[in-house]
């Protein structure tokens, strides 16, 4: 849904005055929280999509790779999970299969047991979960609490949303395709674990928002943020297929709503370029604020574990993101 649209919708609905509730829908963070106890809280999301990759098994392990994302940005551990999938009557029930066990795979790599789910039928397939984890009341890492001056640490490069439109539309050979796929499937458990290692005092994950479209979520009505677009990690063939208008639908939306936010881009940063900070992802990478003193060291270990991290800017007191 557009980002637009839903903060629309949102703010109709009824406030939450349960004192147990510690993360909410009020600031569009990616999970919600709810103590227990002193020192345990769940940690509760979901998320499912339609096909991205031909692949049913590998569908089924971006998909829960995807929404176990949203509990890693917490700082949080994931548990469990229930399985939610809508397939049509006529599919073969092989495919559903597949798609069940990458899932199953995904989630056995990450230590959490999908111990239920859901199905409908529905015209065209979807997939996904919803992941139950826990997190200490006190060390929950939020999206919106960053602080002017930390710097912003990216853990995946971005353009799955324009790679997989390419794939689509035979664009580009799935050879091609191979690396957004390696990191759509890569969980963002390393990167959650460090953070919190590394006192990070935000984070959330890029998703269908793109990446300024989530750093807006970040920077709420107080702080702004520079990006320096150079240094943001991009796959390959995928600022050239933006040249050449491959874009998903959402990308663009996410742009223009970002101009019409008085996101300043820079007029060296062009139209691609843009659609690339702005391109919807699908199990993105982590946004991490944390102090200057502790980015790079964060940075070190995680590219030391394999995972392409980049500090590409820092949040700032402007109230505006300038990207150049």
């Amino acid at each position: 849904m557009d980002a637009v649209v839903l903060a629309q919708v949102l703010r109709d609905l009824p406030s939450i005055d349960d004192p147990c509730v510690l993360v909410g829908t009020g600031t569009a963070d990616d999970a919600g929280v709810y103590r227990l106890s002193d020192d345990l809280a769940l940690v509760q999301t979901v998320d499912f999509f339609t096909p991205i990759v031909d692949d049913p098994r590998t569908y089924g392990r971006i998909a829960a790779a995807n929404a176990l994302s949203d509990v890693y940005a917490m700082g949080a551990k994931p548990l469990t999970a229930l399985a939610i999938a809508a397939f049509p009557e006529d599919l073969d029930p092989a495919i559903l299969g597949e798609i069940l066990a990458g899932g199953s795979e995904k989630a056995r790599e990450a230590g959490v047991s999908i111990i239920g789910g859901h199905t409908i039928k529905d015209d065209e397939p979807k997939y996904g979960l919803a992941v139950t984890g826990t997190v200490h009341p006190q060390r929950i890492v939020r999206n919106g609490t960053g602080v002017a001056g930390d710097d912003l640490v990216l853990t995946k490069p971005l353009g799955t949303g324009v790679l997989t439109t390419a794939r689509r539309a035979d664009r580009i050979t799935d050879a091609e395709l191979q690396p957004a796929v390696d990191h759509m499937e890569t969980l963002n458990r390393e990167a959650g674990e460090l953070m919190v290692q590394h006192g990070a005092h935000a984070a959330t994950d890029i998703t269908g928002f793109g990446l300024i479209g989530h750093l807006r979520e970040m920077c709420g009505p107080k702080l702004g943020a520079e990006i320096d677009a150079a240094a943001v990690p991009l796959l390959a063939h995928a600022l050239d297929l933006a040249k050449e208008g491959v874009a998903p639908g959402g990308s663009r939306a996410n742009l223009a709503n970002a101009l019409a936010a008085n996101v300043q881009f820079d007029r060296r940063v062009d139209h691609a370029l843009r659609l690339l900070l702005c391109d919807a992802q699908t199990s993105g990478g982590l946004l991490i604020a944390l102090p200057p003193e502790n980015a790079q060291a964060l940075v070190r270990d995680l590219q030391a574990r394999g995972t392409a991290a980049v500090q590409i800017g820092a949040l700032s007191e402007s109230g505006t993101i300038v990207v150049s």
